[in-house]
């Protein structure tokens, strides 16, 4: 009898995680706003390395436009809001929707944040990680249509067979290569593309310039 209750209790379990780990996100706000149109705020930065903002605002375009969108061009943006004066992430976000529908003229804002960005370097290894998060905001409504998050590291894919010091070596070695360089920017994109491609699962839905509109 008790290894009955026992398994009984297991299969609930497995039951209620499987609901847990393939929960479908609700779009019928994304459906009913129907966008055309993406203004990309300039994203907050949560982490210690000032470069996170622009590296992945930079490339947050081009995933948001393949999947059928307008985009409104990165440069412009920010040469719009350093006119108004407002040139710091945080005050941007804080900013009314119907300012920014009036100053733009866009559909919806897509408002980012960086939570990790660069190199973590631990005894055998050193990899540059990235981790986004954001919210689609229907600037007509105020309505938030869609969200979402992603995280890429250069360690994806690595091998780790090189033994102990091989391993330390590396680590020693990639840490310097991303302090003279920026190793945490290609992360980036790759971040930026996972949370903004259209077709990933519980990902944006294919905007109206794309042949897939309507299929997802």
């Amino acid at each position: 009898m008790k290894q009955f209750k026992f398994f009984v209790v297991l299969l609930a379990g497995l039951v209620l995680g499987g609901c847990a780990t393939n929960n479908k996100m609700d779009y019928s706000a994304f459906k009913e706003s129907k966008p055309r149109s993406i203004l990309v705020l300039p994203p907050l930065n949560n982490s210690p390395d000032v470069r996170a903002t622009y590296s992945t605002l930079s490339q947050a375009t081009l995933p948001l436009a393949e999947s059928g969108y307008y985009v409104f061009p990165v440069t412009l943006v920010d040469e719009t809001f350093k006119q108004n004066g407002v040139t710091v992430p945080a005050d941007i976000h804080e900013l009314p929707i119907n300012k920014l529908r009036e100053i733009f003229g866009a559909d919806t804002a897509l408002y980012m944040t960086v939570k990790e960005y660069g190199s973590s370097y631990k005894v055998v290894s050193s990899d540059a990680r990235v981790t986004l998060t954001a919210k689609l905001v229907d600037l007509r409504t105020g309505k938030e249509i869609w969200q979402g998050s992603a995280t890429a590291s250069s360690a994806e894919g690595e091998s780790n067979n090189s033994g102990l010091i091989g391993l330390l070596v590396k680590a020693v070695i990639n840490q310097i290569v991303d302090n003279v360089s920026n190793r945490s920017h290609p992360v980036a994109g790759v971040a930026d593309n996972r949370l903004l491609f259209a077709g990933r699962p519980n990902g944006i839905l294919y905007g109206p310039r794309s042949p897939k509109y309507g299929t997802d």
